[in-house]
């Protein structure tokens, strides 16, 4: 039985309530920003400065510009150790036992450590989305909540696509791919804790 699970999302489809509420059903750990706390730690930037760009490459780079004041290719350098940092990190997690991993690359990298893990991807249409986002947001402006989607999913699809040279969100890639919108968050949590413990 395998319950290392990786899971990536659309933005306002219910990824982290959904994988949290799987590493609860099966008792085991739930990693998500933790994971951007470690990696601050260790590559020695202010954890409050990089806890939310785990996935967001466009804003990160904005950010991390501000702060280097170096040449474009150290600034680079400097963005390649804090996602090194990370990979290591997420490796670590999963070598020391079952786990649920949202995000940042993790189905990608534990496949190039050579740790078996069930990766899930998690989407919804606009709508569903939307409505999820507005309550994150606190806000029922509709033009606000289309540009969050958009930026963040563009973000994740970037950062992805960067550094691992695939398409992010292509059913190719996970094991499940799996409709918030239609299924329902408590459908969604059933499947992937049937298929962590089937799967040969």
């Amino acid at each position: 039985m395998n319950q290392i699970i990786t899971i990536s999302r659309e933005f306002g489809a219910g990824g982290h309530t959904i994988g949290k509420r799987v590493a609860q059903e099966l008792g085991i750990e739930f990693f998500d920003r933790d994971i951007v706390r470690e990696t601050a730690k260790a590559s020695g930037f202010d954890p409050e400065l990089i806890e939310d760009e785990g996935e967001d490459v466009s804003r990160a780079d904005s950010i991390l510009k501000t702060i280097c004041s170096a040449s474009s290719l150290q600034f680079h350098d400097t963005q390649e150790v804090i996602h090194d940092v990370q990979q290591a990190i997420i490796v670590q997690l999963a070598q020391k036992g079952p786990c649920v991993i949202l995000g940042r690359c993790a189905d990608e990298i534990l496949r190039e450590a050579g740790i078996d893990s069930l990766n899930v991807f998690i989407h919804a249409d606009d709508i569903h989305r939307a409505v999820r986002v507005s309550e994150l947001l606190g806000t029922n402006n509709a033009t606000e909540i289309q540009k969050m989607m958009a930026k963040k999913d563009n973000s994740r699809h970037t950062y992805y696509t960067r550094y691992t040279g695939k398409k992010w969100g292509d059913c190719h890639n996970y094991h499940l791919t799996l409709d918030s919108g239609i299924l329902g968050y408590d459908l969604c949590v059933q499947l992937i804790v049937e298929a962590a413990q089937n799967r040969k």
